[in-house]
This record gives structure tokens, sequence and C-alpha cells, in this order.
């Protein structure tokens, strides 16, 4: 894990909008397509922002979520809402983009059926994270029902997973998927959340999720 500082979250959100545009491009050069995995939630919408006017090829740039809501898009909750609304605007429209949720299917069926096309994306090229405080990234939650499995070094590329004391199912990138990313990018902010990353490092996998995903990850971090 390689952590970087910046003096504010405005200079890390274009700094890094900058760094993941160059990776982007670098892979475009000896690849036809290429898979970018970004999370959802407030933390990654100025990132996005710069983002989405890179001058790159976007139309050969797939994109998905690290994880998503079992919520229609267009509910207030859904992370694909954000992702249409701050990433694939402007040139980044221009962006395939793999949603997860599908109507009619319940998030363990919707697992089934796209892990074949994620894994077709693989490994990705180039992978956005955010974690909470408790340690979690994408859906990968501390405790959750169905994190053992998503954990598992043979598990599917998307899997089911369901909170306790949370109404609305989630789907998630396995562990497998973020962890064999060839660029990984780590966002927090905050002292609470740099100190659980550094506590991450030295806990068991399944109490800190996070911390299986570390290795060779660069941690972009503002107060």
């Amino acid at each position: 894990m390689r952590l970087i500082e910046y003096a504010d979250r405005e200079v890390l959100a274009m700094d890094l909008a900058n760094l993941i545009a160059g990776e982007l491009k670098n892979a475009l050069l000896s690849h036809d397509t290429v898979s970018f995995a970004v999370p959802g939630g407030t933390t990654p919408g100025p990132i996005f922002d710069s983002l989405s006017a890179a001058n790159l090829d976007w139309a050969r740039v797939q994109v998905m979520l690290g994880d998503e809501r079992w919520v229609a898009p267009d509910h207030e909750m859904s992370n694909a809402r954000l992702l249409r609304n701050r990433l694939l605007v402007g040139r980044a429209a221009e962006a395939a983009f793999t949603p997860f949720y599908i109507d009619g299917l319940t998030s363990a069926e919707a697992a089934e059926t796209l892990s074949p096309q994620i894994e077709s994306q693989l490994p990705l090229s180039v992978l956005l994270l955010g974690m909470g405080a408790d340690m979690h990234t994408a859906s990968l939650f501390p405790g959750s029902n169905g994190l053992e499995a998503a954990m598992a070094a043979d598990a599917p590329a998307l899997c089911p997973i369901d909170v306790d004391g949370q109404d609305i199912g989630r789907i998630t990138l396995s562990r497998r998927v973020l962890e064999g990313a060839m660029s990984k990018h780590l966002v927090i902010f905050g002292d609470e959340k740099r100190a659980a990353v550094e506590q991450a490092q030295s806990l068991p996998a399944l109490q800190a999720p996070i911390g299986a995903v570390l290795n060779e990850a660069t941690v972009h971090w503002a107060p």
C-alpha cells in the first residue's frame, strides 16, 4: 500500500482524475477495450466531475460499479443514478456502462446472470474504491450475510450481500475481482478513515474487508 497525502479534497479530486485518465489512456494503447470500476456514494462525485471531461477514447471504456443497492436506476439511493449524473456525461457519455440492477430479478439472480459478462472484462484495468469507517469497501461489509462467499478465492465476479439493519439488498464485485485489478486506488477523507485503513492491514479479512484488497493499492487521503 502506498499513501499519498493531499492538502485538501479539491486538489485530491483533480489530481486523481488526471492520474486515472492517464492510466486509462495507457491501457488503451495495448487493449481494444479497458474496464473501469468505480464506487457509489458522495465521495467520488468531484472526481467524476473532472474525469468526465478527460480527452480519451471513452467509447472503448467499459464502466461498472463496485457495488449497487437493489433499487431501480431512478431511485435516489441508486449508485447508477449518481454515475449517470456525474461521470457518464460530457466526453465520458460515450463509455459503455454495465448496470447491475435488473428489474424483475433478485440480487442473487442478477449476480448469477451478470457474472459471466463481468468475467469477460477482467482483470479490471483501473479500480477506484471508497471505504467506510467500519472498513467495508464496495458492499463487502463486516458481518454481512454473503460476505464469506464474496471473499472466497473461487467466488463469482458478482455476489449478493444483505447487511443487518438495512432493508435494501446489495450486489457487489467479489474480493477476487477487486484484488486482481491492474491498478487500484482508494480514496478516503479525514483522520478516522486514515486510522481505519492503517488498522485494517493487521486485521482478519472478514473483519476488515478493505485490508484484503490493499496490496499494491494507492491510498489517496485528504483531511
